[in-house]
């Protein structure tokens, strides 16, 4: 008699970069050439995401999502066989996401087919804080719990990234460290290896992620910042591959010890010098979006400059989304008054303690 579960409850958070971006795509040139240097990034899950309710199916992948306006895609059905799920996830398109983890799920484990229903998701998304690898995990999960395989938090990783990258996103591996929750992970590239270390802060930190509501072309700035790997584009290439070398190697060590000590200040002040050095060497790679405009009209407002610690770009930068540490409890909540005055959508992140992040 099988002891599987009939039905799961599922919640994925988004993920947050506090510093590293690009590092993991650019850390994984060095499968091809060992002298680029190692890719390092600080992440830590958001207290928004996806929330769903998942069944075993006989031999469908039956998908219904609710996007953050309140409107419903799908039930969308694809048979539950490899070609029709390559087929879907290859096009691109909001399924392709949920079809490419199955292909990948089915052609590794002995599954069948899966219903899934994300109810409810209070994400962001296209906005730097990996909606579609929230998604990813979620449904990797849904197959692990209710098919029993026995996956770690990793192995869900894994999975998720394989089945994004059978579609046209092609991010890279930091996305699905979501995963982990809102655990801060340090994370390391090394060609196709990534090694993830959970590190525990000591007392709150509170912070502010906001949608700029301007838009962004992730895929043009990826094209852009690749097209400097391994070693091209001139002198705007060497500056490239200085800022996600040397310079992310040395912010990242300092900012990994600030949150071990959970010391907000620094970490504030890490985020103000990150983005100066990013505008410096990265921004001219890419001008037509990594000039930022609306990004730095909020970064340098006068009327949050007492709130804040500092802040810098999310993702893979841009006019998505900005973050901010805030100075506390109600410098948080005053921050978001002053971001929703700005024409912004402000959410707030508290990175919370081990003890307060088991209670729920």
């Amino acid at each position: 008699m099988s002891t599987l579960p009939d039905n799961v409850e599922v919640f994925v958070p988004g993920r947050l970069c506090l510093f590293g971006e690009h590092s993991d795509w650019a850390g994984g040139y060095r499968r091809i050439d060992s002298t680029i240097a190692k890719g390092y990034c600080l992440l830590v899950g958001t207290n928004q995401g996806i929330y769903g309710r998942a069944r075993r199916h006989a031999s469908k992948l039956i998908i219904t999502s609710t996007l953050p306006d309140g409107s419903t895609l799908g039930p969308h059905e694809i048979d539950m066989v490899p070609q029709a799920l390559l087929e879907v996830a290859e096009e691109g398109g909001f399924y392709s996401y949920t079809a490419g983890v199955a292909y990948h799920v089915m052609n590794h484990y002995n599954v069948k087919g899966l219903e899934i229903n994300s109810y409810k998701m209070d994400l962001p998304i296209r906005k730097g804080l990996s909606s579609s690898a929230a998604n990813n995990v979620m449904v990797a999960r849904a197959f692990n719990q209710l098919y029993d395989l026995k996956l770690t938090k990793r192995g869900e990783m894994e999975i998720a990234y394989q089945g994004e990258i059978l579609t046209p996103s092609r991010c890279g591996r930091m996305d699905q460290a979501c995963a982990y929750g809102n655990t801060p992970v340090f994370l390391t590239f090394d060609g196709e290896r990534m090694d993830v270390e959970e590190i525990e802060v000591k007392q709150d930190i509170y912070l502010v992620v906001a949608d700029l509501k301007a838009g962004k072309n992730t895929q043009k700035i990826l094209a852009d910042l690749n097209a400097c790997y391994p070693k091209s584009g001139g002198k705007i290439g060497e500056d490239v591959r200085y800022y996600l070398g040397p310079v992310n190697k040395d912010i990242l060590s300092r900012a990994k010890a600030a949150l071990k000590e959970s010391n907000p200040q620094k970490l504030g002040a890490l985020m103000t010098e990150s983005q100066r050095f990013f505008d410096h060497f990265m921004a001219p790679a890419c001008p037509t979006e990594l000039l930022s405009p609306a990004l730095h009209f909020v970064l340098s407002s006068p009327e949050i400059k007492d709130l804040v610690y500092g802040g810098k770009g999310v993702g893979s930068q841009g006019d998505g989304c900005v973050q901010f540490v805030a100075k506390g409890a109600k410098e948080q909540k005053r921050l978001i008054e002053k971001l929703k005055e700005m024409d912004t959508e402000p959410y707030p992140l508290i990175i919370r303690t081990h003890h307060e992040s088991d209670k729920g």
